[in-house]
């Protein structure tokens, strides 16, 4: 391990993430009753600029007045770029204890993190407000992704990171047909075979782009969680999606519909036969601890200190899965 420790950010379970438009209060009652680990209600992308203003008022009722449970709620805000953004903060920040992090979309430099930071950190102060608010960036442009190592040490607030694919290709003009879907253009072709025959393959798109800000949120101990999947009538499409995010260190993906929550749960939940498989890797590394081995092997394979980290993380996620349910 390097000399360098870095802190984690604060865990929270975070395999969905539900949205909910803060101009349709009508849906928070459902999005409380739900099985979602975290909801962010939102005053940007789904709320029109005419409504923007009410959207506000919406949340603060909401949060103040629904029970939402042990559910982590977090208000995605509106760009910095736009003047809704500070009256969302201020706001929203005075009026609700409730709150437990912030959405910081569209991050593309260190200094947008800071900008918030720093008027949260006022308004706690003056509101001597004890519970301290987490942040969340939304990594969906390219001068995001090109200082997603810088914005992913901006703050100490910062628990995760999203990836924004529908703004990302917009941004770097990428030929996309369903949000965070693939593209049939996008393949590799074999070599011919004998009788001149050749397959193609499809690749993932968004593969270079998940893995470099997986990369940064591992490296500076943030969470990272996988945007969202347009088609809510495709279950099939969005439990691929999602896999590939998984098998990367993806801990979550967003829902954009009720039907996607339950999906998310069940891919970023760990199975039984992994759950076990954990726990033998740790019996298997005591026991060789208590007789003076060094190597150790369970199943014919190697285990090292790696693969007990890997299972003590697998386990720990298992454990706040079984605590929350």
């Amino acid at each position: 391990m390097s000399f360098t420790i870095i802190e984690q950010a604060t865990p929270r379970l975070h395999r969905s993430e539900l949205a909910v438009p803060g101009s349709n209060p009508g849906m928070f009652e459902k999005a409380a009753k739900s099985a979602a680990d975290i909801i962010f209600l939102d005053c940007e992308d789904a709320v029109a600029p005419d409504d923007k203003e009410q959207a506000r008022k919406n949340i603060i009722q909401g949060l103040n007045e629904i029970d939402w449970g042990t559910k982590t709620m977090m208000v995605r805000i509106n760009g910095l770029d736009t003047h809704y953004m500070y009256r969302d903060v201020v706001d929203i920040v005075e009026a609700c204890p409730r709150l437990d992090m912030i959405l910081i979309p569209k991050a593309g430099v260190a200094a947008d993190v800071y900008a918030v930071d720093m008027m949260v950190t006022q308004i706690e102060a003056a509101k001597k407000r004890t519970k301290r608010i987490g942040f969340e960036v939304l990594i969906e442009t390219a001068l995001g992704m090109a200082n997603v190592e810088a914005i992913a040490q901006s703050s100490k607030r910062l628990e995760a990171m999203s990836f924004g694919v529908a703004d990302y290709a917009a941004s770097t003009r990428a030929r996309t047909t369903v949000i965070g879907g693939v593209n049939k253009d996008s393949v590799v072709l074999s070599d011919k075979d004998e009788a001149g025959n050749r397959q193609a393959f499809w690749t993932d798109p968004w593969h270079a782009a998940q893995t470099r800000m997986m990369v940064a949120c591992r490296a500076y101990g943030l969470r990272p969680i996988d945007g969202p999947f347009g088609d809510f009538n495709d279950p099939d499409g969005y439990i691929s999606a999602a896999n590939r995010a998984a098998v990367l260190g993806y801990e979550g993906k967003w829902a954009i519909h009720p039907s996607q929550i339950e999906l998310a749960n069940t891919v970023y939940t760990p199975s039984a036969a992994e759950v076990t498989k954990a726990r033998r890797i740790l019996e298997a590394m005591a026991q060789a601890a208590k007789e003076g081995r060094g190597a150790v092997s369970l199943d014919g394979r190697l285990i090292d200190i790696a693969s007990i980290r890997m299972a003590e993380a697998l386990i720990a996620k298992a454990d706040s899965i079984a605590a929350a349910t």
